[in-house]
């Protein structure tokens, strides 16, 4: 079993080699990632459904496709299944993880993200949001830790 600090590097790295390799994008990478983590409690052709959101929702620049990622990947452990059921802890998760980007990247637009990068295929660019990808996966296993849904060996 791996430290906490190991398991959120371990998963930083990972997001962050799937997107460098041009295996997936920011978003699939991200749920890939933290599937795979938790055992694969779906099926790994979960990463359909995270296939239009990368660049911004299919190349509009618009909602951060990491971010977009993060947010399916907290609702792995944090969803719900049936209609009507409670989720106490979907809310204000999705929410932390929001905020944590606004604070350390300013916002979760894409076009914002990516505005001082003027050639978007550049290596430049890409760093830029494979950096964002790692911080995302990061992030939710940070969480994951924090709440119990992720078991790790004690500092």
């Amino acid at each position: 079993m791996l430290k906490k600090s190991e398991k959120i590097a371990e998963t930083r790295k990972t997001a962050e080699d799937y997107f460098r390799r041009g295996d997936y994008f920011c978003s699939e990478a991200v749920i890939t990632t933290i599937n795979n983590a938790l055992g694969q409690p779906f099926d790994p052709a979960i990463v359909k459904m995270a296939s239009g959101f990368p660049i911004g929702i299919g190349k509009s620049k618009c909602l951060c496709g990491a971010v977009s990622g993060g947010v399916m990947a907290l609702g792995l452990a944090y969803g719900r299944e049936k209609p009507g059921a409670e989720m106490p802890d979907s809310f204000p998760n999705n929410a932390a993880l929001h905020n944590y980007i606004i604070n350390t990247y300013g916002s979760t637009c894409c076009r914002v993200l990516t505005k001082d990068f003027p050639d978007f295929k550049s290596e430049a660019r890409a760093k830029h949001c494979i950096q964002i990808t790692g911080e995302v996966a990061a992030w939710v296993m940070e969480n994951f830790i924090e709440n119990g849904v992720v078991e790790v060996e004690n500092e």
